[in-house]
């Protein structure tokens, strides 16, 4: 038996088959790729306003955990929403800051202890990547080098011991890399310098309501919530609280403090990838993998 097709068999118009050239082409192109764009673009602006958004590393206070250059991937539903969440900070053109009421997240949650998380500066127009150590109510401190929480030492145990050079510094410093594992379980590596360091012991640092406190897991070259700046109240009642060491007076500007709820945007999620090389001393190693690399 045999199966008509029911198109007739027509000569085929060579014209309708012809190559574009030229300006045809060009013209041809631009239309493809603008509907393209068109398509696309509310999308992905939809993907990087809800869920998730693209961030580079660009210093080594997340070190050995973060390294320059990493892309993060960043959950922008973990704490919930605000005029900031979307792309670009189109929420900030066409809304207005309520000072009146700063906890304006929709379908806010609370943070845990451990979360690597992505803020905007409480005091600079910037936006930072820590580890947030401090919930509201918790008593923080540093003791010789050690993190306490609630007058209790945090676990840790000594993974190497190592020589690292600090990015601008051509002197290696003698290094030990710890795992820290906070009250909640939360397990993660931190670097710590050898000798005297600014931040080795402090006050005890209270998180008020509605607040964080945040570390950098490269313990030693971290500007954090540690900072006496960040806390110049407290450092104007007594300003040895730092160990016996006195810093220059300085504004509160571009020190971190304590960090309110509705400035978190979000919580790093995995390392994606990478456009640098970790920077390698002779006894010093690189993360064996950097590429989709959970936090």
């Amino acid at each position: 038996m045999t199966l008509e097709t029911g198109v007739d068999n027509e000569p085929v118009n060579e014209e309708k088959t012809e190559k574009l050239t030229g300006l045809a082409w060009w013209i041809h192109e631009a239309k493809e790729t603008g509907m393209t764009i068109a398509i696309f673009l509310p999308i992905w602006l939809l993907l990087t306003s809800l869920a998730f958004e693209l961030r580079s590393i660009p210093s080594e206070s997340m070190v050995p955990n973060l390294q320059i250059g990493d892309r993060v991937a960043v959950a922008k539903y973990a704490y919930g929403y605000d005029r900031y969440s979307p792309a670009f900070g189109i929420g900030t053109w066409f809304t207005k800051e309520d000072k009146s009421n700063p906890n304006q997240k929709m379908f806010a949650s609370v943070p845990k202890r451990g979360d690597v998380v992505v803020f905007r500066h409480p005091n600079d127009n910037k936006v930072m990547i820590k580890r947030l150590i401090g919930l509201p109510g918790d008593r923080i401190q540093m003791i010789d080098g050690h993190l306490h929480i609630n007058g209790e030492a945090v676990e840790r145990e000594v993974v190497r011991r190592f020589r690292y050079a600090p990015h601008g510094r051509a002197m290696a410093e003698n290094t030990t890399e710890y795992r820290e594992t906070l009250p909640n379980g939360v397990s993660y590596l931190t670097h710590k310098f050898a000798g005297a360091q600014s931040y080795d012991n402090t006050p005890v640092f209270e998180v008020p309501e509605d607040h964080v406190f945040m570390m950098g897991d490269n313990r030693d070259n971290s500007e954090d919530s540690r900072a006496p700046f960040g806390h110049i109240e407290l450092y104007n009642q007594d300003p040895t609280g730092w160990g016996g060491r006195r810093f220059r007076v300085g504004t509160q500007a571009t020190t971190i403090g304590y960090v309110p709820f509705d400035h978190l945007m979000g919580r790093g999620e995995t390392v994606l990838f990478t456009l640098s090389r970790c920077k390698k001393t002779p006894e010093s190693k690189c993360p064996t993998s950097r590429v989709w690399k959970g936090l």
